[in-house]
């Protein structure tokens, strides 16, 4: 199936890829992870409130899964 995401959906879990990455990086270096922690679970509520996840096309895991293939993308994230 093909799924239309709302762009504000889209920009942030591709915010959520990329404050994650930089987490990753403050952790390596053993500073400032409290702030990226904090951004990330900002990023996750936003995440998991949008109302898309209500509509009928939303309402399903595959939907999930479907955002997280896209922004990994479009993130330059890895799988």
């Amino acid at each position: 199936m093909r799924y239309t995401f709302p762009h504000d959906l889209l920009r942030a879990q591709t915010e959520w890829y990329a404050t994650y990455r930089q987490l990753a990086d403050a952790a390596e270096k053993q500073t400032g992870t409290a702030a990226h922690r904090r951004r990330l679970q900002q990023l996750s509520a936003r995440i998991a409130a949008h109302p898309y996840w209500r509509t009928p096309p939303g309402n399903t895991p595959a939907a999930r899964m479907a955002l997280r293939k896209v922004t990994r993308s479009l993130a330059g994230a890895r799988p």
